[in-house]
Formats: structure tokens, sequence, C-alpha cells
């Protein structure tokens, strides 16, 4: 993700139907320049991030899809998150995003668990996580909504 990903993104964030899935209204610009910076930070912090999804067909970004370092009941967990654009949704893409940042964060970060967040009704965002080959672990409330909260441990 780079900070002149801002105008692709907004597709995504500022789609009345992907941010019905959140419960808020469209992000504006700035909102997304801002979400954007904030995602920067925490990859120069953390030393991982989300990744921007591109149709290569395309050159399209349709997508981002990566882990965010977040405090969650507190402990601190990896979580792996996904975002696309309504007009990619039921295409498989944020299945195949999801499970090729899954085995890096495993692979090459060498992270020992990853938890998917998925707001409660979201049953699309529930399959790519189940998916993935995560578990349901627990429902949650995270800043006012309530999650299902999904997990799994790397391997060995």
């Amino acid at each position: 993700m780079q900070a002149s990903d801002v105008d692709d993104l907004l597709h995504i964030f500022g789609d009345p139907k992907v941010m019905a899935v959140f419960g808020t209204a469209p992000f504006n610009r700035e909102q997304m320049e801002r979400w954007i910076k904030r995602n920067l930070e925490h990859q120069s912090r953390h030393g991982y991030g989300l990744f921007s999804v591109i149709l290569k067909s395309e050159g399209l970004l349709i997508g981002d899809c990566g882990l965010e370092h977040m405090v969650v009941d507190g402990i601190q967990i990896t979580e792996l998150g996904y975002d696309f654009r309504s007009d990619h949704w039921n295409q498989g893409f944020a299945t195949e995003a999801a499970g090729a940042v899954r085995d890096y964060a495993f692979q090459v970060l060498r992270l020992p668990r990853l938890t998917s967040l998925v707001r409660i009704g979201n049953m699309a965002s529930r399959r790519v996580a189940e998916k993935a080959g995560m578990q349901s672990a627990a429902e949650i409330t995270r800043h006012g909504a309530r999650y299902w909260q999904f997990a799994m441990a790397a391997e060995g």
C-alpha cells in the first residue's frame, strides 16, 4: 500500500455497500488519506501491514489484504483483514489474498497465531476466514460493534 493509492482505495471505502458492512458512512478523501497514513505508520512500526491487491489483468487496485497488530480485550493479536471493491465480491479474490497473506505471516514473518474479526452477519467475510483455515473462537464487542473472532495457530 502506498499513499498514492488514495483514489483507488476510495472506490472501496467510499462505496456505501462496502461501508454498510462496517456500519459507518462512506469515507471522504480526507478520511481516506488519514486511514492510509495510519496504515503506513503501522507498517513502519511493526514491519508488516496491508497490501494493495491488484487485478493483474487490468492493473486495477481491487482491494487490500494484510496484517494489523492490535490489542483486543487486553491481548495483543495480529489480525488478518481484507477489504474489496463491491464490484469484485464473490469472485474468490479475498480468499486468494487471505491465503497468500496467511502463508506470508506464518512462513516468512514466523508469527505464531492469526486472528480475523468479522462483523456479525457478514457471511461472505466469515467464509473467507474459514477458507483461510481459521476456526470460530469467540464473539466479541469492539468499539461498540459485535464481531465473530476467528483464529488459527501456525503449524508445528
